[in-house]
């Protein structure tokens, strides 16, 4: 089995509280609309619930993106080649990640999660498929600019970002996102991403809202992670997981609603809420060819080829790092 270098780059204060999340969770819940990154969804609970939402009958995303990788492998090939660090923002549990790379014969292998003590173990777990692979599990917010371990600055590098992660942000968001990727990988890099398709309404409610409940777990966990980590005492049980369809932003929102008036605190500052009142706890935006082309380009990524599952619910788009430029 190949070494492993675990780097940590999350900034902690001397309790151990990550500085990051409680500054997002105070603003959030000091605005007038209550609203918590999605990010924050992925504590090592929030990460196995995940995992559990993946193999869901309602939530087609995994099952379509995996189809698509299975299938496309003499693609992936042919048009990234051999010998490339492969840079997987947000890994999880890395399931998806051995079908690419058993297509394109990596140099190197880089999961970069939140979730620290998950993304070790998920790491252990591919290192042992892949003997003489490098693995270098990196504990960071890839939401800024990571560096990468110095042994593969010579190595061009391939971003993977699958599951639709993009979708959890507003454009603007999106698009930092993207050139935050474009900075971290380099001039010379690739691509990767997965975007999930607009479709029937009840399709996407039902991927959101699953009859288990596992979707709803998965929403008050962060209420759970919030009172454990910054001292809170939010009353989970009163609020309601909510996902709802708007259309006008092509989206599928989560929220979590006040069942009634309540009070609590938070790292010492004091809330309260209405009875109907919302924390809206993540996006997912959804793409046809244009909407997808326009962000990555934004992001200063051209659009290199383009593939869909056989029902075309969900795409994996490949891109390469352009200039930026401001004129034709």
């Amino acid at each position: 089995m190949a070494a492993q270098t675990d780097i940590r780059l999350v900034d902690r204060d001397d309790h151990g509280i990550d500085r990051a999340f409680r500054a997002d969770v105070l603003e959030g819940l000091s605005s007038p609309q209550k609203a918590i990154p999605a990010r924050w969804f992925y504590d090592d609970e929030g990460s196995r619930l995940f995992e559990d939402i993946t193999r869901l009958p309602e939530y087609y995303l995994t099952r379509a993106e995996t189809e698509t990788l299975r299938k496309r492998a003499g693609d992936f090939a042919r048009l990234i080649g051999p010998g490339r660090a492969v840079v997987e923002f947000g890994s999880g549990s890395s399931l998806k990640t051995p079908l690419l790379l058993d297509a394109i014969q990596p140099g190197a292998y880089v999961p970069i999660d939140i979730a620290g003590d998950f993304l070790r173990e998920s790491s252990a777990a591919l290192a042992a498929k892949f003997p003489g692979l490098p693995v270098h599990p990196i504990e960071a917010d890839f939401t800024t600019t990571v560096k990468l371990p110095p042994e593969l600055l010579a190595m061009s590098k391939l971003g993977f970002f699958p599951g639709s992660t993009i979708g959890n942000m507003v454009p603007r968001s999106a698009v930092d996102l993207l050139r935050t990727m474009r900075m971290t990988l380099g001039g010379d890099a690739m691509l990767l991403i997965g975007m999930d398709l607009i479709k029937d309404i009840d399709v996407l409610t039902a991927a959101y809202d699953d009859a288990a409940g596992v979707t709803a777990a998965f929403n008050r966990n962060l209420l759970k992670r919030i009172n454990r980590e910054l001292d809170g005492d939010i009353p989970i049980a009163a609020f309601a997981h909510r996902a709802r369809w708007n259309d006008t932003y092509a989206r599928i929102e989560m929220h979590l609603e006040a069942r009634a008036e309540i009070a609590f605190t938070v790292a010492g500052r004091s809330f309260t809420m209405r009875a109907g009142e919302t924390i809206h706890t993540e996006n997912s935006h959804k793409f046809d060819l244009r909407s997808a082309n326009m962000l990555l380009l934004a992001g200063h990524w051209t659009p290199v080829e383009r593939w869909t599952d056989s029902e075309d619910r969900f795409a994996l788009i490949l891109a390469r790092a352009s200039v930026p430029r401001k004129a034709p």
